[in-house]
C-alpha cells in the first residue's frame, strides 16, 4: 500500500508517491498539481478547499481562510460564518482534500503519509501537523522537514559524489535554511536554523503599505472585500517585478478606482528589512556547521517565493553563483516527502538512503547558579540537548539540590537560545520528592531523549533512592487534550464537503462571482448575464450540455481575466 507524501505549505500544498521512474506530483481533482491551502464555507454550508476557495476571498473574505499555517500550534480561532477552526482542522481539511485525490488518481484507500514541516518548527507546531493528518484518518509516523525533503529530492541525482547543500526554503509564509552533507548514500543534515514568521507573504504585504501610505490610508479604513483584493493586486505586482522594472497596483477603495507605479528600485528598498532576515538564519547555520560559504558546493532553491527576481538576486549575490531550479521549487519538497514515504516502507526500487536529521532548538532546563556573594540565583537556562545536534538523540546530566534540606526538585522542560529560562519556551515540568539533606547531597539525572519526528521526551531519574518520573512533552503551551482531539475528529467527520465531481463547476461560478465585483459597466453585465446562462445549463444536468458551455464559460472568462490568477 502506498505512502503518500505531502507537502502542507503555506500558500499551496501537494501531495506525491513513489512510482518506478521515481516521486511523482498526484493531480487534484481539477487536475492540477498545486492545491491552494485556503478553505472556505459557502451558502450551503460545505466547505470548499483549494482553488474554488482562493477565487472566495474576494467574494466572501468573511467566510474563507487562508495562511493559517503560520499559527499552528496555537489555539487561534479562524470564524467562517457560524463555524469556528483551528489552524489544525484547517490544515486537516486540506490534507483531506490531498488523501482524495490520491485515493482517486491511485484507485485505492491511502492510509499513510509523511508529511513536511519546516525545519524550524517547534516541538508544538510539529505535534499539530501530526494530529491534523490523523484528524483525517491517515498514520503520521514520519515528519520531514522541508529543506530535509527537498535535499532529499535532488540528492538521488547526486548520491555518487561527496558533497555538502545549502537548502535555502522560502515559503509563502516561512523560511528555512538547511545545511546538509551527502556522502556514499548517507545523507546527514549539519545544521538548520530559520524563521517561522518570513515568507513571500511579507514581500506582498509590503507592496500593500506602500500602496496605503502613497494613498494615506490604513488597514482599518478598508473592508474585508477592499483588503483582500488590494492583497490580489499587491501579489499580481509582485510577479510581474520578474519582467518589468515599474509595475501598477490599482485597486478600487471607497468607490474610487486608486492605483500606484513601484520601480524596482523602491521595492528592493522597501524590502531590504526582509532581506537582512533572510541573511541571519544563513549566517547562524554556516556558523553552526562550521562552514564558510565557499565551503558550500551546491545551493537548492526551495519554495514558491525563490522564483522571484528579486529573491535569486539576493541569494546569487549572497553565495557568488547561481542556485540550482532543475526541480519546480513549488513540488521538490513533496516529491522529497514522496522518496521519504518509498524509504519509509522499505520500496524495493529504491535504494536505501540514510537519512539523518537535527534537533533545530536548543532543549534544557532551569537551574540556580552560585554568585560570587555566595548565594545562588534561579531562572538561568542549562542546555540539555545542543541546537542541530543530530537526532534521534539522548542526553543526560546531573543536578544536586541548593539548599539544606530541600525535599523535591522540579524540573522545568524548555526550548530556545536565550540565557535566561524565562526568555525561552516553557514546555512542562517534572517535579520529583528527594530525601532532605545537606545541600549538594541529593541529586537527580535529567534525560532528554529526541526523536526523528520533534517529538520529546524526559526523565527524570533520583540517584539515591532509584524514583524515576517521565514524560512525553503533553503539556506544551496550547496543547490539546485527548477529548479536545476527539471533538475535532468528530466535528470535522460531519462537514459536508463540497461534492468532487463538481468542482470545475463550482470554481467556474466562484470566478464569475470574483469578476463581477471587479469589473463595471458593460463587462459586468456581461459576466452576470454568462453566470446566470450557465446556472441555467447546470439545473438540466446535461453532462454534454454542461462540459460545453463550461468551456466556453471558461474561454470568456480567460479574456477578461487579462491579468490572469493570483
Amino acid at each position: 500500500m502506498a505512502i503518500i507524501g505531502i507537502d502542507l505549505g503555506t500558500t499551496n500544498s501537494l501531495v506525491s508517491y513513489w512510482t518506478e521512474d521515481g516521486a511523482k506530483i498526484i493531480p487534484n481533482s481539477l487536475g492540477e498539481n498545486l492545491t491552494p491551502s485556503v478553505v472556505s464555507i459557502d451558502e450551503n454550508g460545505e466547505v470548499l478547499v483549494g482553488k474554488i476557495a482562493k477565487e472566495r476571498q474576494i467574494t466572501h473574505p468573511e467566510l474563507t481562510a487562508s495562511v493559517f499555517k503560520r499559527n499552528m500550534g496555537t489555539k487561534k480561532i479562524y470564524k467562517l460564518g457560524e463555524k469556528e477552526f483551528l489552524p489544525e482542522e484547517l490544515s486537516a481539511l486540506i490534507i483531506k482534500s490531498l488523501k482524495e485525490d490520491a485515493e482517486h488518481y491511485l484507485g485505492t484507500t491511502v492510509n499513510e503519509a509523511v508529511i513536511s514541516v519546516p525545519a524550524y518548527f517547534s516541538d508544538a507546531q510539529r505535534k499539530a501537523t501530526k494530529r491534523a493528518g490523523e484528524m483525517v484518518g491517515l498514520k503520521v509516523e514520519r515528519l520531514i522537514s522541508e529543506p530535509t525533503a527537498a535535499a532529499l529530492a535532488y540528492g538521488l541525482h547526486l548520491k555518487d559524489e561527496d558533497t555538502k547543500i545549502l537548502v535555502f526554503d522560502l515559503g509563502g509564509g516561512t523560511f528555512d535554511v538547511s545545511i546538509l552533507e551527502l556522502f556514499d548514500n548517507v545523507m546527514e543534515v549539519r545544521a538548520v536554523a530559520g524563521d517561522n514568521y518570513l515568507g513571500g507573504e511579507d514581500f506582498t504585504q509590503v507592496l500593500v503599505s506602500l500602496f496605503l501610505k502613497h494613498h494615506n490610508l490604513s488597514v482599518k479604513d478598508l473592508d474585508k472585500k477592499e483588503y483582500s483584493m488590494l492583497r490580489k493586486q499587491a501579489e499580481i505586482a509582485k510577479r510581474e517585478f520578474n519582467n518589468n522594472k515599474v509595475v501598477t497596483i490599482t485597486s478600487k477603495i471607497n468607490g474610487s478606482d486608486l492605483s500606484l507605479d513601484v520601480d524596482i528600485e523602491e521595492y528592493e528598498k522597501a524590502t531590504k528589512h526582509l532581506l537582512a532576515r533572510l541573511r541571519e538564519p544563513v549566517e547562524r547555520a554556516l556558523k553552526d556547521a562550521s562552514l564558510k560559504i565557499g565551503d558550500i558546493k551546491h545551493i537548492i532553491l526551495v519554495g514558491g517565493a525563490t522564483k522571484s527576481t528579486l529573491i535569486r538576486s539576493f541569494v546569487s549575490k549572497l553565495f557568488g553563483r547561481l542556485a540550482y531550479v532543475n526541480i519546480n521549487p513549488d513540488e521538490v519538497v513533496a516529491l522529497g516527502a514522496g522518496v521519504q514515504g518509498a524509504l519509509k516502507g522499505k520500496n524495493a526500487q529504491i535504494d536505501e538512503v540514510i537519512l539523518t536529521d537535527v534537533c533545530p532548538y536548543t532543549l534544557g532546563t532551569s537551574v540556580s547558579v552560585r554568585r560570587a556573594q555566595g548565594y545562588y540565583e534561579p531562572g538561568h537556562f542549562f542546555p540539555i540537548i545542543e541546537r542541530n545536534t543530530i537526532i534521534p538523540v539522548s542526553r543526560v546530566e546531573r543536578l544536586c539540590t541548593t539548599y539544606d534540606n530541600q525535599s523535591s526538585i522540579n524540573v522545568d522542560i524548555l526550548q530556545g537560545e536565550a540565557r535566561l529560562s524565562k526568555d525561552n519556551i516553557y514546555l512542562g515540568e517534572i517535579n520529583v520528592p528527594v530525601p532532605p539533606k545537606p545541600a549538594g547531597e541529593e541529586a537527580i539525572d535529567v534525560r532528554f531523549t529526541y526523536d526523528v519526528n520533534g517529538i520529546l521526551e524526559v526523565e527524570v531519574t533520583v540517584v539515591s533512592t532509584g524514583l524515576k518520573k517521565r514524560t512525553i512533552i503533553e503539556n506544551e503551551p496550547n496543547h490539546m487534550s485527548k477529548e479536545e482531539i476527539a471533538s475535532c475528529i468528530e466535528k470535522l467527520a460531519h462537514l459536508k464537503i463540497h461534492p468532487r465531481d463538481q468542482q470545475e463547476n463550482k470554481l467556474l461560478i466562484a470566478r464569475g462571482e470574483r469578476l463581477y465585483e471587479e469589473n463595471t459597466g458593460e463587462i459586468r453585465k456581461q459576466i452576470g448575464e454568462i453566470l446566470r446562462e450557465f446556472e441555467d445549463v447546470l439545473d438540466k444536468q446535461d453532462p454534454r450540455l454542461i462540459q460545453k458551455t463550461r468551456e466556453l464559460v471558461k474561454q470568456t472568462f480567460d479574456s477578461i481575466d487579462i491579468k490572469g490568477e493570483f
